[in-house]
């Protein structure tokens, strides 16, 4: 399946907090739009693969996305080389994304940083034909990266006013992450009542930004030409 946008994270509800809006704005336009989750996000405070897993499904059904898969690279641990860009590449020619949204060029978590680089160089690598995958060479037209944890200034924005009560949604299908008063786990950093209130207010920063209620910043390397 040829998708128009390509979502990769690093960890499942990577996607759902960063930009869920974008995601379903896109879609509510008749963009098909997929997600390609690098780990299975096993080293997170909560929670388990399994419970991840089936979190990632329900999330994607209230997106509405086309296609998920998961690379099941080693969370925490893994690495920018050839194996982890040989399975993303395989990825990106599988479904042929005209754009994909990376994650943050720099965060807290190590992770992300990681992730975004090696989205750029399994981007530029897929369309390269004497890598043999299988799969003809692709290379996407744009690669944008959405801000996470820390505050980046944004080189665009994207109006996501009239789908927060979605991505709201998908965000609260990580049951296991977010703020439950019934959970016998342990607090983590995303577990607050306040992390959630936090995800709000920077989307209504975002939103400040361009003069609606609501928006989703990213960060491009490239002079961009941002149309859903």
């Amino acid at each position: 399946m040829k998708l128009d946008i390509l979502v990769l994270a690093a960890h499942p509800d990577d996607a759902e907090l960063a930009v869920a809006g974008t995601i379903v704005s896109a879609i509510a336009q008749g963009k098909k739009v997929g997600i390609v989750d690098f780990t299975r996000g096993e080293l997170g405070t909560r929670g388990t693969p399994e419970i991840r897993l089936a979190e990632s499904a329900a999330a994607s059904e209230i997106l509405g996305i086309h296609a998920r898969e998961n690379l099941e690279l080693a969370d925490g641990f893994f690495q920018n080389n050839r194996e982890s860009q040989l399975k993303l590449i395989q990825a990106i020619r599988k479904y042929q994304p005209d754009i994909v949204l990376a994650n943050a060029l720099e965060d807290r978590h190590p992770d992300h940083g990681k992730g975004a680089q090696l989205a750029i160089d399994a981007c530029f690598l897929s369309g390269l034909r004497k890598i043999e995958t299988g799969l003809a060479p692709w290379r996407p037209k744009h690669v944008y990266h959405y801000i996470q944890d820390r505050y980046l200034k944004p080189d665009f924005v994207v109006d996501i006013s009239a789908h927060w009560e979605t991505k709201e949604a998908a965000i609260r299908a990580f049951k296991s992450q977010f703020f439950d008063p019934n959970s016998s786990e342990p607090a983590s950093y995303i577990s607050s009542p306040d992390f959630l209130a936090f995800i709000e207010a920077r989307a209504q920063e975002m939103g400040h930004k361009i003069g609606v209620k609501y928006g989703e910043g990213f960060q491009t390397q490239a002079t961009i030409s941002m149309k859903l």
